[in-house]
């Protein structure tokens, strides 16, 4: 059974920082793209960032580029999402999702979702 389990969420301060992991179990997705979305109450599922298999490909949503992170560690079949100056519109609920077609990347075309995370930054 696949399982992706994030954790790391949590409250935090508008300004703050917070490291979401993702950890796979079930099956190695060390050949497949991972992925962050999230979403927020009343609102559909956000496109946040994506990672090619390699971790050598990074893609971002402009409303986070230049303050989240995507890494990947394929030895602990995991991957990470670290938030930096973080705001109250980044509240949500986070989750992680795994095996898309390449060229879907941006999309919730996952095989894979795991439960979500929230993410709370109070103003």
């Amino acid at each position: 059974q696949v399982q992706l389990v994030e954790s790391g969420g949590g409250l935090v301060q508008t300004g703050g920082s917070l490291r979401l992991s993702c950890a796979a179990s079930g099956r190695t997705f060390s050949s497949k793209p991972m992925g962050w979305f999230r979403q927020a109450p009343g609102k559909e599922r956000e496109f946040l960032a994506a990672i090619n298999w390699s971790g050598g490909n990074t893609y971002y949503a402009d409303p986070v580029k230049g303050r989240f992170t995507i890494s990947r560690d394929n030895a602990k079949n995991t991957v990470y999402l670290q938030m930096n100056s973080l705001k109250p519109e980044d509240t949500a609920v986070y989750y992680c999702a795994a095996d898309s077609n390449p060229l879907l990347i941006r999309s919730p075309a996952y095989r894979y979702w795991g439960q979500g995370t929230q993410v709370t930054v109070s103003s």
